[in-house]
């Protein structure tokens, strides 16, 4: 039809591009073969340790893998990069949604890294719990840090895990800090449970709050300040400088009616605008105070050891959870159970322990 139209016409068919060539299988077996030898666990670290990011992507997603099959890899990587790793500052940076965490982290990121530190950021997304997918969009919004040659920003799903830490964080911190990152940043969904296993890897713990978004004291969980070395007000400039300057003797009084602190650092509050980058200097001066005392004192060694315990432990309740539901028989005998207690033929708590009588004599 294309050949009786006028030779400048609209409808007319233009000629296709070639098809490309057909890749061979044995190109593809070859590129996959050589993939694989570049990621062995021994590479992987020789390139991590002097610095190799590409490298660290991917013994993170390695680390981050479900696969079985990836476990011992990812624990060798690990084993490899451990002499290398404990060389950092762990910050946990956490807020409630539109605190503005993302344009904080930059601002903060970008003054370290002019001051020649070097910057890994952990940034967790929510997963959803329809889909599991996760938008991980941190990098979009850290637009100029994420260019930054000394900085390094990995986002990562939350999963299934509690109010949304990534399950593998804080072997990704050991990662960071074999790679050469002396500063790393770890950024929560938001204020929820999540912030116990945050505050469980790091060594200092940041809460972002904000002023004039309703009765301040609605903003103060008593297990969130409890565990915060410091409240920063964030946005606190244009006609919100006021509002954030009584919001800030709002929660010093509160900080007040907590109890002592084993470390003996007294909780600071803080004004900034991450915008205008003013009172980030500041909060990087209260975060150094904070290391040289827990230094002198004996408290930030002594966290780490605990810290290192506890991560021990949840290591062995997350591997007894995982071998007894991937358990043949448990699975199969769950889903009968399942039915009988909905049609109420044995009550949830007895059909629980028939289920653990069968794991534990298996």
């Amino acid at each position: 039809m294309s050949k009786n139209l006028p030779h400048n016409s609209a409808l007319k068919e233009n000629a296709g591009i070639q098809a490309p060539e057909i890749i061979n299988s044995s190109r593809i077996a070859a590129f996959q073969q050589r993939r694989s030898q570049q990621d062995t666990p021994e590479t992987l670290i020789k390139k991590i340790i002097i610095g190799d990011k590409v490298a660290l992507s991917r013994a993170i997603t390695l680390v981050e893998s479900i696969n079985p099959a990836h476990h011992e890899r990812a624990n060798t990587v690990i084993q490899g990069c451990l002499p290398y790793a404990n060389q950092s500052i762990r910050i946990g940076i956490t807020g409630v949604p539109g605190v503005g965490k993302s344009t904080f982290i930059e601002s903060f990121g970008k003054l370290l890294t002019s001051l020649g530190k070097k910057v890994a950021v952990l940034a967790i997304d929510p997963s959803s719990t329809l889909t599991r997918g996760s938008i991980l969009g941190d990098k979009t919004r850290m637009e100029e840090l994420v260019k930054d040659e000394n900085a390094y920003i990995r986002p990562s799903a939350s999963g299934e895990s509690l109010g949304g830490v990534a399950r593998k964080t804080r072997e990704t911190i050991i990662l960071c800090e074999a790679c050469g990152f002396d500063t790393i940043l770890v950024e929560t969904v938001g204020v929820g449970q999540s912030e116990t296993a945050v505050h469980s890897m790091v060594d200092f713990f940041l809460l972002l709050n904000l002023a004039g978004a309703g009765d301040e004291l609605q903003g103060i969980k008593r297990g969130i300040m409890e565990m915060a070395d410091a409240v920063v007000i964030n946005k606190a400039d244009g006609e919100n400088i006021r509002k954030a300057q009584m919001a800030k003797v709002e929660y010093n009084r509160a900080l007040h009616l907590f109890p002592k602190k084993a470390s003996d650092w007294n909780p600071k509050v803080s004004t900034c605008s991450a915008i205008e980058h003013s009172g980030i200097q500041d909060i990087w001066q209260m975060i150094l105070n904070y290391l040289e005392l827990t230094q002198s004192n004996g408290y930030f060694d002594k966290q780490r050891r605990e810290q290192s315990q506890y991560w021990m432990m949840e290591t062995i309740n997350e591997n007894v959870l995982l071998h007894f539901y991937n358990h043949p028989a448990i699975a199969d005998l769950i889903i009968q159970n399942k039915k009988a207690v909905q049609n109420n033929e044995i009550s949830p708590f007895a059909a629980a322990q028939s289920i653990l009588d069968l794991y534990f004599k298996s």
